[in-house]
Formats: structure tokens, C-alpha cells, sequence
């Protein structure tokens, strides 16, 4: 068994890292004709537009994984299937139960390595390539009316709710543009911090822990508590400002979705929950987020029953083209049904998982059928 697993490991390896290195080759040669349109503008040059698009690959390669591991296999598959190889396989007693536990032994490591590329590669990739595309400009704006946080606090004055607006980010994870709001239980608005910018730092004290946010540049404005009381303008070069936000939530509020790890949109998901705000879009996206290794499952065993079919049913190029036609269909579905999700308030994590399910329920009876009547 273990010249059995050899053999197919190595061809199915083989093949999804050729698929993939051929789909990132393609995807790199656009995302750098798209960096391309930015070389000359506020000093961003080709070389960082290179660099640019090279940090892109993992985020590509997070996203194409799943296909390149549907084609690869397939191809494996078919090859063996057109050389017999599979046939005499069979023949010695690899039984379709054990050929399917072999791939899916597979499939969980590529969904492994997809989940690491995903949660730890790419978001660190696309938030250098961020970077360097904010550098030449100085910041990043944070989508047209930048990242909002909210806060609720008990004080001595009574209870306090507070709006935080982030326009842009900088390289070095500065803030730019920061207005905080501050209103009473009644909804009153009684200050707002307006600074040029901001860091942030974590404070632990004994079990607790919490953030002090350095603004600069800081003007703040005072409304009166009672009638015929003047506003009140006040400016700082500095301020340290205390919250309960962590460095961690912030980073979240200011990233990017497409660059946010699974643990970033899980605490600001539950973050937006807790300020009773909308957080149907960060929720979906989580979900989608951890249910997307598991696609690496649903691929191999998609490809499994191209080795039971006939040599005379369709040469090698036939069949990897039926799977490039499968793969481009789980992706769409998966972006139709999230975008019906959101649409229609679907739960979040049955939305996200739907489509893998359909696939698998289709990949099983497939197989089954070509077992049972072929």
C-alpha cells in the first residue's frame, strides 16, 4: 500500500503544483499590468510595482488553490486511467473506498496548506503590498468613508458612547485623520477629537488590559451642558487618548476584508455585534474563510470518479477542460450564493457552506454511479 500512496501522491502533487504555478505565472502578469497603470504617480515606481504584484501571489494563491487542486487531480487521475495504471490498481485490490480515503487523505493536506497560505501568508502579503502602494501618497484611504469603530463606557458622569472615524491608514500602522464623537445616554453630542493622526498602544494592568491611542495634531471641541454656555475649541499637539479598543481590533476596523485574517473578522465581526452594527458581511466572509480549506476535499473527491471513467470516454485534454468548467462553477456559485446571503440576511455559515456541500453531495453520487453501473 504504501508504493500505492507513492504513486499517487506523487502524481497528484506533481500535477496541482505545475496548475498552480501556471496560474499564478498568468495572475502575476496581470496584477502587474494592473500595478503598471500606477508607475509614475506620486513617485511609485516599477520596481515597487513588481514588488507590489509579487505580494500579491499568495492572496492568489489562496484563492486558485482549490482549482489548481480539482485540475491537478484530475489530470493525475486521467493519466492514470489512460495508461491502465489504475486499472491494474484495481486489479490489485485498491477497492474504491480506499482510493477515496487516499484522496481525502490528500485533500486535507492541501486544505492545511491552503488554510496556513490563507490565514498567515497572504494577509501579511496584502497588507505589505498595501504599503507600498501607500508609501508614494502617504496613506491609504480606508474605503470612501474610512473604517468607524464605537465604544460604550460607564464613567462618573454617566454613560458614554463614543463614534471613532478612521479616513486613512499609513505605513508603520499610523492612523491619519481620526475624529472621535463623543455623546451622553441621551444621544447628546458633547465633544469631538479631531487629530492629524494616531498610534496605538496596548496597556496591561494585572488581568486587564486595554489601549492608549497617541493622537497628534489634535483640536478638540467642547459643546456646552446647558443654555447659554459658549463652544468650548481647544488645541493640542499631543493627547493620549485611553479606550478599550484593542491594537488588534483596530488593525481589523482599518484592513482591508480581503486582507483580513480568519481571527480579525471573527473579533471585529463580534465587535460590530456587541455595538449593535450591521455584521452580516464580515460574519459571511469568516465563514467562508473557514469553510475554504475544506474545498480542497470537495475538489479531490470531484476529480476521484474521472479515474473509473473509460479511456475512450474523452482524451486527458477533454477532461481537464471539464474540470476547469467544474472549478469556474464552485466559484461562481460560492460568490452567487454569498452574494444572496447578504442580499436576503441568510445565516451566515450555511450560506458559506452550501456550496461546498452541493459539490460533495454531486462528487459522492458520481462516484457511486461509476462504481455501481460502470
Amino acid at each position: 500500500m504504501k508504493t500505492v500512496r507513492k504513486l499517487l501522491y506523487q502524481d497528484v502533487l506533481w500535477s496541482v503544483f505545475f496548475v498552480a504555478l501556471a496560474f499564478m505565472s498568468l495572475f502575476y502578469f496581470i496584477d502587474f499590468l494592473d500595478e503598471l497603470a500606477r508607475v509614475g504617480r506620486n513617485g511609485y515606481t516599477m520596481p515597487r510595482a513588481a514588488l507590489a504584484a509579487l505580494l500579491s501571489m499568495p492572496g492568489r494563491f489562496y484563492e486558485l488553490c482549490p482549482i489548481a487542486v480539482l485540475i491537478g487531480t484530475i489530470y493525475a487521475m486521467a493519466r492514470l486511467a489512460q495508461s491502465s495504471e489504475f486499472t491494474i490498481l484495481r486489479t490489485g485490490g485498491l477497492g474504491p473506498g480506499r482510493a477515496l480515503t487516499l484522496l481525502l487523505v490528500l485533500g486535507l493536506l492541501m486544505g492545511a496548506v491552503t488554510f496556513v497560505a490563507g490565514e498567515y501568508v497572504a494577509p501579511w502579503g496584502e497588507q505589505h503590498a498595501s504599503d507600498l502602494r501607500a508609501k508614494p501618497r502617504g496613506g491609504a484611504p480606508v474605503g470612501k468613508a474610512g473604517a468607524w469603530l464605537k465604544e460604550h463606557r460607564n464613567t462618573p458622569e454617566g454613560e458614554r458612547s463614543y463614534s471613532i472615524n478612521v479616513e486613512s491608514s499609513a505605513p508603520g500602522g499610523r492612523m491619519r485623520e481620526v475624529r472621535i464623537f463623543e455623546h451622553d445616554d441621551e444621544g447628546r453630542q458633547i465633544s469631538r477629537i479631531e487629530a492629524g493622526s494616531a498610534t496605538v498602544q496596548t496597556v496591561r494592568s494585572g488581568r486587564s488590559s486595554g489601549s492608549v491611542w497617541h493622537l497628534q495634531d489634535v483640536q478638540i471641541t467642547r459643546w456646552p451642558t446647558a443654555s447659554g454656555m459658549p463652544v468650548v475649541t481647544e488645541q493640542k499637539d499631543a493627547l493620549d487618548w485611553p479606550t478599550t479598543l484593542s491594537i488588534g481590533l483596530v488593525t481589523a476596523a482599518i484592513s482591508p476584508i480581503g486582507s483580513m485574517s480568519t481571527l480579525d473578522l471573527w473579533r471585529y465581526s463580534r465587535h460590530l455585534s456587541d455595538q449593535e452594527q450591521t455584521s452580516q458581511r464580515y460574519e459571511l466572509q469568516f465563514w467562508k474563510r473557514a469553510f475554504y480549506p475544506f474545498a480542497c476535499i470537495v475538489m479531490v473527491a470531484l476529480a476521484l470518479p474521472f479515474a473509473y471513467l473509460h479511456a475512450r470516454a474523452g482524451g486527458i485534454s477533454l477532461k481537464v477542460f471539464g474540470g476547469i468548467m467544474l472549478g469556474i462553477s464552485f466559484v461562481l456559485l460560492n460568490n452567487v450564493v454569498g452574494h444572496l446571503g447578504l442580499l436576503h440576511d441568510w445565516t451566515p455559515w450555511l450560506a458559506a457552506a452550501v456550496p461546498s456541500l452541493i459539490y460533495l453531495g454531486l462528487s459522492l453520487a458520481a462516484f457511486w454511479w461509476l462504481v455501481r453501473y460502470r
